[in-house]
Order: C-alpha cells, then structure tokens, then sequence
C-alpha cells in the first residue's frame, strides 16, 4: 500500500454545494394504561385503533398550528430513520421504519399502526423542510419543543416522560469535484449544542450527543475481483473482506481516526451512544454503542465470509479530542483525506464512481419537568 504524509487537517471543511441536508426529530414516550384512559375511554384489549386515531389527529392539529409541514405518528415499536429521496415513499422491515423524502419539496402528515396490537411506546417523527435546514435548525427544534408542551399538556402527559431525539446529517460524494462540482461551502461543523446556543436556543446540560460519519462502499464487481476468491471454498469471501478491513484499519490509524467499525455482514450499522462500549446483533440490526467522553474504542470488522455484500459500510466515530475548539471539521477533513487514500488504493474511478459522506450529529435528552 502506498504510503503519504499526513496533510494538516484545516479548522473548516469544504463540502460540494449539491450536499444534501436532512434533520429530523423523534419523541418518545412509554404507552401506559393512564395515557391510554386519558386519551380515549373506547380502548379494548384488541382495538386501540381509536386510541391511535385520537393522538394523529392532535398531531396533525398542532403540526398545522406551527406551520410544521411533515409529521408523523409510529406506534408500531419499529426503529424510525429518514433518508433523502427525490420521490417520497417509506419502507418498513420487521425492525425497521424508513422514510424518504425531499426536504425541498414533500409535505407528509401519517400514522403508522395496527389498531389490533398494544404498542410498547408513541413515536412522534418530525421532519424539516426548506432549503435552510443546517441553519435554521434551532429553530426549527425550538418550535418542536413547543408544539411538544402543548401536545403533552393536551393529553395530560407528564413532560419528562418525552424522550427527544435531534437527528442532523449532512450527505455528499467526496470525489463530487472530480465529477464537475467546482462549487463548495464551508462548514465548521460545530456541536449541535454550540450552534443551538448562538441562536438562543439552550439545551439540558445532561443530553447525550453522538458525533459520526458513514462512507457507503459499493462492492461492485472490479472490487470483488481485487483478490482471488475460491467459490468453492465454505468462506470464499473471507480474503475480500480481509483485504478491505487490513487498507482501512491502516489508513484509518494513518490519519488518528482511532474509532470505527467496517460492517459487511449485510446488518443496517446503528451507532448510538453508551456509557460503554456496545457491539452486538439485534435481529437485521448491527448496534454500535460509543462514549465519546472515553477513549477511542480502535477499529472492528464485521463480515459474513460467505456472503457478497452489495455495499460495505465505513464508519467513523468522533470522541471527544475530534470535536476540541469546538469544530468536528478537522475530523471531517481526516476522513476525507483517508477515504481519498484507501480510494487510490482500491482504484476507484473517481470521475465516475460515488464514495458517499453522510455526517451525523445527534442529540437525545429528557425533556425537563419544569420546562
């Protein structure tokens, strides 16, 4: 593997114009057998359709009044996540529920349940529009903890029963320049609770933050042909993903991004944040807990060997010393010079093929009793 000196990662980032900006927020609360007697008195033991019903409809009611134009009710205990798409449409598994959509276009008031069944909690899913959404996402959480107060007031629920989640990514292709994107914006790419703080927006100080980035390799066929692969072996495939997770640890380390995981076991990676270090599967799953406040936890790899994956996920998890003078761009810059590295590595044609940033910064926190 060649080997290049380490460049000075500078104090902001420059992302292509066509970057795509997404911000969504959850909250959660428990379904108890109170919430359910104060909402409706027509609850059986086998139709909680009216139940249901009865919060969507004050949802959508209160979403109006706040000029929130995409909501959402899931009690339907699935894992919520949301993705750009210039068509509108969602798409459930066993596990999960995904919604796509367009932030500059798409306008979405639904629920999602079966009547039949007791779910284990309420999801309320926010989504921003606009075309200011990085800007204007104080915002934009601001109003949602509004609508949140009168929400819960208007069904008697205690407020530190809400959980609220504050999604934020930002999606680009790194090598968008070598495709003609000559244009780029700057980004310091500050903590949430930083930019919130400039716009008067404060936030518990007890919040949990998550700070990572996911690069989405796809394994097409001149990468499965990098190494020579026995199809009649039991694990044909396990000198492909070692090769992969040898470049990317080395690269990886090369630039002190001493937290991440590459998964190629064809699970849907979730980094969440711990108190301790958590790598397990749940189901279709692939659960990645960090603390950011600890050390780095080093680089892993999770592979099927017998198994072609169509994309390999990278991901990097920022720790506390990458978000230092409160900026995570020096730690994006890092991975792009990496994933510039491992590109020239694995001869990627950059003028033709995508190697996708997405940018995660997410909040979660109670909401405060005395709010």
């Amino acid at each position: 593997m060649s080997i290049v000196r380490k460049r000075n990662a500078g104090q902001k980032a420059y992302v292509p114009v066509n970057a795509r900006d997404n911000q969504y927020i959850l909250a959660e609360f428990t379904l108890s057998d109170q919430l359910l007697s104060q909402v409706s008195s027509q609850v059986s033991h086998d139709s909680y359709y009216n139940f249901y019903q009865s919060l969507a409809n004050l949802l959508f009611t209160l979403s109006n009044d706040y000029t929130i134009t995409n909501s959402l009710l899931v009690a339907n205990d699935k894992l919520v996540r949301v993705r750009f798409s210039q068509e509108m449409h969602q798409w459930q598994t066993n596990q999960q529920i995904i919604f796509y959509y367009d932030p500059l276009q798409h306008v979405l008031q639904n629920s999602f349940f079966d009547g039949s069944i007791r779910a284990k909690k309420i999801t309320l899913v926010f989504l921003a529009s606009g075309t200011d959404i990085r800007s204007g996402a104080a915002n934009f959480h601001q109003r949602i903890k509004s609508l949140l107060k009168d929400f819960a007031q208007q069904i008697k629920l205690p407020l530190d029963n809400i959980r609220i989640r504050d999604h934020q990514h930002l999606t680009y292709d790194i090598f968008a320049k070598n495709k003609g994107c000559n244009s780029s914006q700057a980004h310091k790419f500050r903590p949430i609770i930083q930019r919130y703080a400039t716009q008067d927006v404060a936030l518990p100080t007890d919040l949990s933050s998550i700070t990572y980035a996911v690069i989405n390799l796809t394994v097409n066929h001149r990468i499965s042909q990098l190494v020579d692969i026995d199809a009649s072996s039991s694990d044909p495939f396990n000198p492909l993903y070692t090769y992969l997770t040898d470049a990317f640890s080395l690269i990886a380390k090369q630039f002190n991004l001493n937290n991440g995981a590459l998964i190629a076991n064809g699970l849907v990676p979730i980094v969440r944040h711990s108190l301790h270090e958590i790598v397990s599967k749940i189901g279709e799953l692939q659960m990645l807990g960090y603390n950011p406040k600890q050390s780095p936890c080093g680089i892993i790899s999770k592979w099927k060997a017998d198994e072609l994956v169509d994309n390999v996920q990278l991901i990097f998890v920022a720790n506390n010393q990458n978000g230092e003078e409160q900026s995570y761009a020096k730690f994006v810059n890092q991975i792009e010079q990496a994933m510039r590295l491992l590109a020239a590595e694995l001869e990627i044609p950059t003028d033709k093929d995508e190697l996708t940033l997405r940018f995660h910064q997410h909040i979660a926190y109670n909401f405060p009793a005395n709010h």
